[in-house]
């Protein structure tokens, strides 16, 4: 008996332990780490294939990569039962708060230091507010889809639109002027993030096999040169 009452405190110990570390974590749905910023190396620029713009490619369709935000994917975040919208707004937002009885997944409140602008926003979900921060593929899904994505299954596709790595928190007008623009047609607004944005395009682009139009792989070039 006495050896029995032991092994339930040590359990209990443990249960406490665990509770004690989901509080100062934060999260119940533990959201993929930071996004990486390794130095681009001038082989990697060097690598990335130029495309036969005359391979006829089939029309993009969004829905080809797969449910918006979908938990289904085998990259970090998967499967942890939260959205990767959600999961996104814990990586990059502050002082959040949790919709509640949503397991702290859903991202009520929160401050977004946005990289692509420089402003500074206070995010509040709402039906009038949610859109103000949004989401942006590094790589946009169209682009992705024109540099060799459509050729993919459809879960190489939907693995790629949830990857932590191609996904910022950014404000809803960075994110609609740039749509599926390259280097070549849109730079952050902050010139300040131009060099870790095109790292980003250019990492994504070599770890998916994904080509780049002359004119966007110039760009990037020029970009790089002064970072």
């Amino acid at each position: 008996m006495r050896t029995l009452n032991k092994l339930f405190r040590l359990l209990g110990a443990v249960v406490v332990f665990a509770l004690l570390l989901i509080g100062a974590s934060g999260y119940l749905h533990q959201p993929p780490s930071g996004v990486p910023n390794a130095p681009v190396t001038d082989g990697q620029l060097a690598a990335l294939e130029v495309r036969d713009e005359t391979v006829a490619v089939p029309p993009y369709d969004r829905s080809a990569f797969g449910q918006a935000w979908s938990d289904d994917v085998d990259v970090p975040g998967g499967h942890n039962g939260c959205d990767t919208r959600n999961d996104m707004l814990q990586r990059d937002l502050t002082e959040i708060t949790f919709k509640p009885r949503t397991r702290r997944c859903v991202v009520e409140t929160g401050v977004l230091r946005d990289p692509y602008s420089g402003l500074i926003h206070r995010f509040q979900k709402g039906n009038q507010t949610s859109s103000l921060v949004q989401i942006d593929h590094v790589v946009a899904l169209a682009d992705a889809w024109e540099s060799g994505a459509w050729a993919w299954d459809e879960r190489g596709r939907r693995n790629f639109a949830n990857d932590p790595a191609n996904l910022q928190a950014t404000l809803g007008s960075e994110n609609q002027n740039k749509k599926a623009k390259t280097a070549d047609a849109w730079l952050p607004s902050d010139p300040a993030y131009a060099c870790e944005y095109v790292r980003r395009q250019v990492g994504l682009k070599v770890k998916y096999h994904l080509t780049v139009s002359l004119a966007e792989r110039d760009a990037m070039a020029r970009v790089l040169q002064h970072c």
